[in-house]
């Protein structure tokens, strides 16, 4: 009797401090406070499409960011198709395992953000040829470092969860944004439509519809295993 209350008083816990961040999410979301975990969101974005290049025999050539919470990733050779469709789930998947990642580090979390401030700084050394690009890269990944080593194990937790989940909804907003709201726009399903004939609608659907059904599934994960 004590564990299920002690678990349900966990999962009340977990969906009060879920609604508290979407709203501080929600309200904060134009606003410098959030600004640079969007950048880091398309930041995972560009070098899902380079690590698909990559992957199916391409290269990357280069990684640009710019304040406009725009990226773009030049590669050489690579499967085409999957190298478009890497973006967008690209950045969701980013985001489900580095929340996954967070939510059952325990004690560890600090290794995991180290791993990831380490990712950053060299991606963006060995990649990223865009003076913002590389202040910003530079920067965000010396802070992930500096929070790996300054901060607890329960905080780097919260500052994981935090980063994965914000990659998971603003891939949604992201593709709604680009794909749905601006199908004109030279997006990612914009040049998968050129090259497959299917519309650049259709494409968004697609993506938001995963997007939506993985963050679901992974929410519900979370509150089951709180």
């Amino acid at each position: 009797m004590a564990a299920t209350t002690t678990r349900s008083r966990r999962r009340a816990q977990f969906l009060l401090g879920f609604g508290v961040y979407f709203v501080l999410l929600w309200a904060f979301w134009n606003t410098p406070v959030v600004y640079p975990i969007q950048v880091f969101v398309v930041f995972l974005h560009e070098i899902s499409h380079g690590l698909m290049a990559i992957a199916t025999g391409g290269s990357i050539q280069r990684i640009t960011l710019n304040p406009r919470l725009g990226g773009a990733c030049y590669c050489a050779g690579g499967n085409a198709f999957l190298t478009l469709s890497a973006g967008y789930l690209g950045s969701l998947v980013w985001g489900g395992l580095i929340l996954e990642a967070g939510r059952k580090s325990g004690p560890y979390a600090h290794r995991l953000t180290t791993a990831l401030g380490v990712f950053t700084v060299v991606v963006t050394i060995l990649f990223v040829r865009s003076g913002f690009g590389i202040l910003f890269g530079l920067l965000f990944g010396g802070a992930l470092l500096a929070v790996a080593r300054l901060v607890g194990a329960r905080a780097n937790r919260v500052i994981l969860m935090g980063l994965g989940l914000t990659s998971c909804l603003y891939a949604i907003l992201d593709i709604k944004s680009d794909v749905l709201d601006r199908p004109q726009l030279p997006s990612d399903a914009r040049m998968l439509a050129e090259l497959t004939g299917v519309p650049t609608v259709v494409w968004g659907i697609l993506w938001i519809a995963i997007a939506v059904v993985v963050s679901g599934w992974l929410l519900v994960r979370s509150y089951r295993d709180a």
